[in-house]
């Protein structure tokens, strides 16, 4: 990883050296098609460069200190490379964190959550809306944008499957450990007797690709257009505004039906289809980077079960990492950053340990 690093700089200063060429000037093409590359180097080129550049200084100090005789210069030597020291730390966490990002593929901007009620029966469709709410307000606190795709609604006012997007700086990079099977343990609102009964849902977290990444031919599609059901007025049941899409070579199937327009459905099932066949593109690359690691904290396997809530103790429980915190009623309202923030951080010590090793 560092060694791929360290050729991207030496590209990186080779391609700034190119754009000071006056030849290159002359030449629009090149130019632009530089200054293009210059850009996307330049996210770990330029920290990477100040986290050398501190290096040397502080290399070059720490000999000054070593052969400064006079004890009052030695001090004031001694002070200036603390701060040095303190400088090459910042620029290290940012530079980590840039790696980081782009490795993961954590630094894209939005992404597509599925939940799907599991075992547990009308206490697990009300957990799946749960878990719904929760990721809503967590997106709200953090200023992104929430909408609503795909939601197939139970009698008791549960979600037996719901489909969103979530869309802006540092979305993806939150969510993308959200992956996997989510148990509860609490009383039912229809238990009578007090019992605690457990229920589970699913959720799967798939990375919204760029249309240049996923080429879908309109020959490769078959489209089904019908009534939408369930909750939304006579509009709804009376007008054919679902769009339900199946893509032949893989055979996946996508369905919305959220919107009246189905036109807007037509989009959202585009987009919804083309993170599968994207998530799809990945799997393999995931399964082969989870194998690899300690634990399958960013393997995305629904089938694996991340995490119980249980509401009688007030306590959540990541069992990837072994973490264990008691604000479930904060957490359910949608303050996920403290599991959030774990998961990322023992996740980016499993891919890149220390910067200084």
């Amino acid at each position: 990883m560092f060694e791929k690093l360290q050729s991207d700089y030496q590209r990186f200063l080779e391609v700034e050296a190119a754009l000071l060429d006056p030849t290159v000037g002359s030449d629009p093409v090149r130019l632009i098609t530089l200054a293009k590359e210059r850009g996307t180097l330049a996210k770990l080129g330029e920290p990477y460069g100040r986290y050398l550049e501190l290096g040397r200084v502080i290399a070059e100090a720490e000999a000054m200190v070593e052969d400064e005789a006079d004890f009052d210069m030695r001090q004031y030597a001694e002070t200036e490379l603390t701060g040095l020291r303190d400088q090459h730390k910042v620029v290290g966490e940012a530079l980590r964190d840039a790696l980081y990002d782009k490795t993961a593929g954590a630094d894209r901007a939005s992404l597509i959550v599925e939940i799907r009620a599991g075992t547990g029966g009308d206490e697990a469709a009300l957990f799946a809306r749960d878990l719904w709410e929760m990721y809503r307000r967590y997106a709200e606190t953090m200023g992104w944008q929430f909408e609503a795709i795909e939601v197939v609604p139970t009698e008791l006012g549960g979600f037996r499957e719901a489909t969103f997007g979530v869309s802006g700086p540092g979305a993806y990079r939150n969510l993308q450990f959200e992956s996997g099977g989510h148990r509860v343990q609490r009383v039912p609102e229809t238990e009578t007797q007090g019992r605690v009964h457990t229920s589970a849902a699913t959720v799967a977290v798939l990375p919204e690709p760029e249309e240049v990444e996923i080429v879908i031919r309109p020959e490769d599609l078959e489209r089904d257009v019908m009534r939408a059901g369930g909750p939304g007025g006579q509009h709804q049941n009376k007008t054919e505004s679902a769009v339900r899409l199946t893509h032949k070579p893989s055979g996946i199937v996508v369905c919305c039906r959220d919107e009246r327009s189905q036109h807007k459905n037509q989009a959202k099932a585009m987009r919804l289809l083309r993170s599968k066949l994207y998530d799809q593109t990945v799997a393999k690359v995931h399964s082969e980077r989870a194998e690899q690691r300690k634990t399958l904290i960013g393997s995305g396997d629904r089938s694996q079960r991340i995490r119980t809530y249980s509401f009688p103790q007030n306590r959540v429980t990541d069992h990837r990492i072994g973490l264990t915190l008691y604000n479930l009623d904060r957490i359910i309202l949608g303050d996920l950053s403290p599991l959030t923030t774990a998961l990322i951080d023992h996740d980016r010590r499993e891919q890149l340990g220390d910067l200084s090793d």
